[in-house]
Order: structure tokens, then sequence, then C-alpha cells
């Protein structure tokens, strides 16, 4: 009698599926594996983990930011990425778990801005008011200020320039103890000048004082809170499409993987 041979059918497992998966994640993977090596970088030039003290205001450290977002993208992209690729099961089922609890909580987050906007405004006063006063103290936080503040909002202070009384360096009163940047501002408060081919560093410099009569003319007045807000209406049809464009994608990532794992299933009850 003839020995009949069997061999396994693989025509149920999308390929297609498989790959497009595969190669998503191994973005998401590698991107993830960048921005956690940046966060940690920057944690080591501040000398963060010499220095247990730093970590008091953890969560308004940039760097402790790009070293979670960088934590979960890199999770989320290797489990996705090596699920598919030895189709297992159970990655791709930790894969789908970790993108529906992220997008729950991107959803709860969206809710609650809008029940207590009020109150998230509040708190991000008082977190760029914490960030004034650790001005000269962090350079992460510095250079984010410096950002907002020349590059994106053209503002100065959370109301006003004299929001940066709160910082020890520019408060009026220090210049009896020797601060040249008394009753001033930082630099990227002042407004560029097209003819300017090297930033002036010390343009800030006695703008608050009394005596100095043309600092409408030098410094940006706006606070950064109204400029967000103008912003904000200026630019909402971005804003939307770049929060429903990541959900849209981790839906499709999850129902992927139900289904990538769905024909793993079924190839493999034909194995028996």
């Amino acid at each position: 009698m003839p020995i009949r041979k069997y061999r396994r059918d693989t025509t149920e497992v999308s390929c297609c599926l498989k790959y497009v998966i595969f190669g998503v994640n191994v973005l998401f993977w590698f991107l993830g594996l960048v921005i956690l090596a940046v966060g940690i970088w920057a944690w080591t030039e501040k000398d963060t983990f010499n220095n247990l003290s730093r970590l008091t205001n953890i969560a308004l450290d940039p760097a402790f930011v790009l070293i979670c977002v960088g934590t979960i993208t890199f999770i989320i992209g290797f489990t996705g990425c090596v699920g598919a690729l030895r189709e297992n099961t159970c990655l791709l089922a930790c894969y789908a778990v970790f993108l529906a609890l992220l997008l729950l909580a991107e959803m709860t987050a969206g809710v609650l801005f809008f029940v207590f906007k009020d109150w998230i405004k509040q708190q991000g006063t008082t977190g760029f008011q914490t960030f004034i006063t650790h001005y000269r103290e962090d350079p992460d936080q510095q250079n984010l200020i410096d950002w907002i503040q020349e590059d994106w909002l053209q503002c100065c202070g959370v109301e006003g320039p004299r929001d940066w009384d709160r910082n020890a360096y520019f408060n009026c009163s220090s210049g009896a103890v020797g601060s040249r940047e008394a009753c001033g501002v930082p630099f990227s408060c002042c407004r560029n000048k097209p003819q300017d081919i090297i930033r002036n560093k010390q343009c800030g410099y006695d703008v608050r004082k009394p005596t100095y009569q043309v600092s409408e003319h030098v410094i940006h007045e706006r606070g950064c809170l109204v400029a967000g807000e103008d912003w904000l209406q200026r630019h909402i049809v971005t804003v939307l499409a770049a929060v429903l464009t990541p959900l849209t994608l981790q839906i499709l990532g999850i129902c992927f993987a139900q289904n990538l794992r769905a024909d793993i299933f079924a190839q493999k009850s034909k194995w028996h």
C-alpha cells in the first residue's frame, strides 16, 4: 500500500497581512529604540543617574518623557514585528492588548481634556511656571522653553514677560547680587531681526527695567498661554488630523493582529 505524504497547507495565513504587520512594527521598534537611547543619553549628560535629587520634578523632565515614550514604542514594536514574523499568537495577542490599552488611555485622556479643560489649563500654566523657575538648572527644560518662545509661539513667559521674575537670574532684585540678566528675559523672548546674521544672546538684558522705554519693540509682549490658544484655533484641523491618524492606525493594528491570529489558529487546526 503506497504511503501518502501529507504536506502542511499554509495557504490560509495571509503573507500580505503578515509582512505588513512585520514591516510597520520594525519601523516602530527601531524608532522606540532611538527615542529611548536619546532619553537615556540626555539623563547621562545631566548626570541624573549619579544625582538622584534631580528626580524631584521628574514628570516635567523632557528626557524622562522620551524614555517613557521610547520604552512603550519599543515594546509594542517588538511584540508586533516578532509576533508576525514568527507567527506567534501569544506575542500577537500581547501586541493587540498593548494597542488596545494605549487606545483606551488616549480616548480617556481626550474625554478628560474636554471635561477638565480648565483644570488642565491651570496645571499646564503651573508646569510652565516651574520650567521658568528652573530655567538655568536643566538644559532640557531650557531648550524646550527657548523653542516654544522663539520658534513655535513667538511669546514670552506664561502670561507675559513679568513671569520671568520667578527665575532667580532674571528677577529684578538679582541685580544686587551681580546678575547681569536681572530685570531681563531670555534671548528667546526677543523678536527676530532679518538683518541679524548672528543671534544676539544679550538682546533681553534690562528690557523690563522702568528706564528701558523700547522693550515693546524688542521682545514679545504676549504670553505663551494666549499664544498657544491662538495657535490651536488656527491649526485645529491639523491637530485633529494628528490625533485621529494614530487612533486609526492603532485600530487597524488591532484588527490586523486579530485577523492574523485567526489565520494561524485555522492553519494549526488542519495540522491535527
